[in-house]
């Protein structure tokens, strides 16, 4: 993140540079609206090192990262726009006077469509993650339980007992992992099914695992209806 941000700053100096050498070194008529235009361009560049700040500080992740790309090329655009913006304005003064107020009204619609993608952008990003973060959180009970009779399919040398909880391992494998309020009870139910699965396992009560894998087999299929009929 650090050599990013060092980056950033790099070439926001360059760009600053390479504009003040140009705009002051061009004999450009030194009008109010040549001000106005080249303060809006200052503004821009400046501006850019808030910008790709505010689109990849955060978490240390790939994914947070790419989820800042957006506002990233949002701010780009802007810098792009402005900075044609004010040398188009700066360069209309070799044909006649531009009016100071067009050049703010130009300068102004310019920062500010870009200032509302910017927020809307950021915004948008929060909500995915957001979005992401409660995925995540919905579907942890079942890949837990995913993952637990997975685990006890390995643990059983009895050929009919781990058939039966392969089986098991398979439909909870195949089910919709989505989690949601209507289905707490019922995945808890779920939940001390397998713990006493797996205590059966352990103690090598294969008669009660069998009945066991059928109870959970039932009771997921039930939890799968609710689970279809609440979408």
């Amino acid at each position: 993140m650090k050599k990013l941000q060092n980056r950033t700053l790099l070439v926001c100096a360059i760009a600053l540079v390479v504009y003040l050498a140009v705009a002051l070194a061009v004999p450009f008529p030194k009008t109010p609206a040549f001000w106005i235009a080249f303060a809006f361009g200052l503004i821009a560049i400046v501006a850019q090192v808030c910008v790709m700040r505010t689109a990849f500080d955060g978490e240390e992740t790939v994914k947070s990262k790419i989820y800042g790309f957006p506002i990233a090329r949002i701010g780009i655009i802007w810098l792009i726009v402005q900075i044609v913006a004010s040398f188009t304005l700066m360069g209309l003064g070799f044909a006649f006077p531009v009016p100071a107020w067009a050049s703010i009204v130009v300068c102004a619609v310019v920062t500010g469509i870009f200032a509302v993608g910017l927020i809307g952008a950021d915004v948008a990003r929060d909500e995915v993650e957001r979005q992401d973060e409660k995925q995540k959180q919905t579907t942890t009970v079942m890949r837990e339980l995913q993952a637990k009779t997975a685990f006890l399919a390995t643990q059983c040398a009895d050929p009919d007992t781990k058939a039966a909880l392969t089986a098991l391992a398979d439909k909870f494998r195949y089910s919709d992992p989505v989690s949601s309020d209507a289905l707490t009870g019922i995945e808890g139910f779920l939940a001390s099914i397998v713990d006493d699965l797996h205590a059966a396992v352990r103690e090598g009560d294969l008669d009660s695992a069998k009945t066991l894998c059928a109870k959970a087999a039932s009771t997921l299929d039930e939890r799968n209806t609710m689970c279809k009929l609440g979408k």
